[in-house]
């Protein structure tokens, strides 16, 4: 009944309001004058101003020219990390360390922190180097942790212009994950010959993290984890799978392995050897057809087997100067011609991607490059036709349904990768 009472007599009091909009309005101002710009600036030092700098560091550099580009002039401090075992290591080693320098309003350096790769080899995939200065109760301290990579999944889709890392750069996407993309594709696409402008890809890749920063050594790019590379129009895809045993590999939508038993380049695709064209004779003076393909390349670029094999012949060879001859089964043998150096000798079994040598210019050849054959039965034949059609390992059928969801999962991601160059996926 209290409630009731309540009710009716809220709507009974309601009326009696006034109208907000009959109520008079009244204007109210005040001038103000801000401090002076002295005052201003005292103000400003009296909060003890800091400043925050980051860099990368130089195989090159010196205690005080890092110091320099971080915007410090303590002299306190660099004499410290010059004198302290630990602190040494900030310019010690390769550089590619990522630092970070909190300074005052003078210069003097407040704290320190430099993160690298682990320094214990078999942590650097999962884990980074911290290394800190800070200074306590006016006495320089250093320390030296080990901490986990952080792994975010991130997005990248592009179209071929120029080059494929001309594109990943302008999508925004690093150099490691360019290369995984020429790997995964290695046996369809010979990225240094069959590139076309017009060419898409989408990917979907790990990023590395130390802190929150994402990390300059290793472009900051795990595993890529999907992707879609559209060349000549022929669409071409790959999926990370991890079966029942932790076995992973990258397998196509049909639950194919992309491995296969050959690889279509003797050379592994990267932003040096990402330019290439058809080499004018340099002793003929005449364009002639080759009976294996040449591949321009700096001396000293690593050369590895397409293949699993023995090796036949490691030495000199006329005109082809430095040769190693793979032997890979009964009919079917590869050569790698001109290398500046042989890593092998006769009669040693090689697994597919194992380093035979390196580019070089021996024998007849005026310039650094790679000579390459793939012979069956003795006759030459086109290595990227021997590896598109050389056979694929299937999914076993117990991975296969799960293989089947991930994928699905996977395709959604795709799709919005390619949606960001205007592409559509056709992952399927």
């Amino acid at each position: 009944m209290a409630l009731g009472g309540f009710t009716v007599t809220a709507f009974g009091i309601a009326p009696l309001m006034p109208d907000a909009a009959t109520l008079p309005l009244r204007s109210l101002s005040e001038s103000v004058q801000p401090d002076g710009l002295d005052a201003q600036l005292d103000a400003l030092a009296a909060q003890a101003l800091t400043l925050r700098r980051s860099s990368i560091s130089r195989g090159t550099d010196t205690v005080d020219s890092l110091l320099l580009r971080l915007g410090v002039a303590d002299a306190a401090a660099s004499s410290f990390i010059r004198s302290d075992l630990l602190a040494r290591r900030l310019v010690q080693g390769r550089g590619g360390k990522l630092v970070q320098a909190t300074a005052d309003a003078d210069g003097h350096l407040q704290q320190l922190v430099a993160r690298y790769p682990a320094e214990n080899a078999e942590q650097r995939q999962t884990h980074f180097a911290r290394l800190t200065l800070d200074k306590v109760e006016g006495r320089w301290q250093s320390r030296l942790e080990t901490a986990p990579l952080e792994s975010s999944v991130r997005l990248g889709s592009g179209s071929i212009r120029s080059s494929l890392f001309a594109a990943t750069d302008e999508a925004g996407v690093p150099d490691a994950v360019a290369s995984q993309l020429a790997e995964i594709f290695a046996t369809d696409i010979d990225f240094h010959r069959e590139l076309r402008k017009g060419d898409t890809f989408s990917v979907v890749y790990e990023a590395l993290s130390a802190d929150g920063e994402l990390v300059p050594w290793g472009e900051g790019a795990g595993r890529v984890l999907a992707a879609e590379f559209v060349n000549a129009g022929r669409t071409h895809q790959a999926v990370w799978f991890t079966d029942a045993q932790g076995r992973g590999a990258y397998f196509g939508p049909d639950g194919l392995s992309r491995k296969r038993a050959f690889l279509a380049s003797p050379l592994e695709f990267s932003r040096v050897t990402s330019g290439f064209a058809m080499r004018f004779h340099p002793l003929l003076q005449s364009w002639r057809a080759h009976l294996g393909t040449d591949y321009a390349a700096p001396t000293g670029t690593p050369v590895r087997v397409v293949g699993d094999g023995v090796v036949h012949f490691a030495g000199r060879q006329n005109g082809y100067g430095n040769v190693v001859e793979v032997r890979h089964d009964n009919s079917r043998s590869t050569l790698y011609a001109h290398l500046s150096r042989i890593d092998v000798q006769r009669g040693q079994r090689l697994e597919q991607g194992a380093t035979i040598g390196a580019v070089g210019a021996t024998g007849w050849a005026t310039g650094p490059h790679l000579h390459f054959e793939f012979r069956v039965d003795g006759e030459h034949r086109d290595p990227q036709l021997i590896a598109k059609a050389s056979d694929a390992v299937a999914l076993a059928p117990a991975d296969r349904s799960r293989f089947i969801r991930d994928a699905v999962l996977v395709q959604g991601k795709l799709q919005i990768a390619a949606s960001l160059a205007g592409t559509r996926s056709r992952f399927e």
